[in-house]
């Protein structure tokens, strides 16, 4: 691994897919709430401007609360209550406004903001279990309200509301459905290395940065190996990229086979892997890797008829004692993957001859 890969290491858990999700569901709820906010603040006008001064009044707290969640939004702790907060009061309002004195009677259409409302901001179950007592009682308000006759035109405004509100409350179901199933697909191929099926190198990363924080917490260990298959250009050069791709599978369905549950493989770029050895020392992880070294060694490709032997040199890093960052303990772990290519390759280097350690330590001061 060269110095622009050891720099892209960096980056280790920067970005992740469920934060995405929940930034996206304060940045709508910030504009449903200035929105709203807004909105009341004008009718309040309206309000004043009638001579109606208690609901003007009334109107403007409102708008203040509003515009305040708003501005807060983004920094939430708890942002589902705030969400709760929003819609229990807006769909009481709604139900109101349908019954109302005076009331305008197409005014149960604002019925049907109701799942559009909680599909958006609460996803698929629980916003059927809040949306589905609202739209059947709204229905039910609405022909209270407006005593409908039970002839043909009645029967006709009844099918076309219910009907209505209805169709709505399954399609956007069903939407939610497949918006969900779309997601978590995309989230499974960005998280997957699409050649070899092992995690991708984004996702060994923010594994990594997790275990060290979960490492910290409870006092315990672990370790990480980086594996770089030994002259794999030669494979592609010889036998062509289709043996180069058949190799990195049979690699890692040989590592897959013989590590722990608890431990982690990922593809960090071309015939490079990363090991994530949990609930391990480095004296627990050497025996393991070897024994992987092993195995890969001793068991050859078969490519249409022909054995390609292969072979991986490892570099084994332990936290804390070899580095207490993710930076730190790819660095590390790089540094000894490189000494054991200079050496021979197919070996596994977990520990920094005296030269290195001083070259190191010159390094971090420099």
């Amino acid at each position: 691994m060269g110095d622009g890969d050891y720099n892209d290491h960096k980056d280790v858990g920067a970005g992740h897919c469920e934060g995405l999700r929940e930034s996206g569901k304060r940045a709508l709820m910030r504009t449903i709430l200035l929105a709203t906010g807004l909105t009341l603040g004008g009718f309040s006008i309206l309000q004043a401007l009638a001579g109606n001064y208690p609901f003007a009044i009334a109107e403007v707290l409102f708008t203040t609360m509003l515009l305040f969640g708003a501005w807060r939004i983004e920094r939430a702790r708890h942002l589902y209550l705030w969400i709760y907060l929003y819609l229990l009061p807006t769909f009481c309002f709604i139900l109101y406004i349908i019954i109302m004195p005076d009331a305008s009677s197409g005014a149960f259409v604002w019925l049907y903001m109701i799942p559009l409302l909680a599909y958006l901001l609460l996803g698929k179950q629980r916003a059927f279990l809040l949306t589905a007592p609202f739209m059947l009682a709204g229905l039910l308000l609405y022909f209270a309200d407006n005593r409908l006759n039970l002839d043909t035109r009645g029967l006709i405004d009844i099918g076309n509301a219910a009907l209505c509100g209805v169709l709505i409350l399954v399609f956007v179901h069903i939407y939610d459905g497949l918006r969900m199933q779309a997601y978590e697909e995309l989230e499974r191929l960005a998280q997957t290395d699409s050649l070899t099926g092992v995690a991708s190198r984004g996702s060994f990363q923010h594994a990594l940065q997790r275990a060290i924080q979960e490492a910290e917490r409870s006092n315990g260990q672990l370790v990480l190996a980086l594996l770089d298959v030994d002259h794999f250009k030669q494979v592609n050069d010889q036998w062509g990229h289709e043996a180069g791709d058949q190799a990195l599978q049979h690699i890692c369905h040989i590592l897959q086979q013989r590590l722990r549950v608890t431990d982690f493989l990922g593809r960090l770029g071309g015939e490079e892997f990363g090991l994530l050895l949990r609930h391990t020392d480095r004296l627990g992880a050497e025996p393991l890797v070897d024994q992987l070294r092993q195995h890969i060694a001793g068991q050859t490709l078969d490519y249409h008829g022909q054995p390609i032997t292969l072979s991986a040199t490892f570099g084994l890093a332990a936290w804390p004692e070899d580095g207490r960052s993710a930076a730190e303990l790819y660095r590390c772990a790089d540094r000894r993957l490189y000494s054991g290519k200079q050496s021979g390759r197919n070996q596994l280097v977990s520990t920094d001859l005296p030269s290195e350690i001083l070259l190191d330590k010159l390094d971090i001061r420099l």
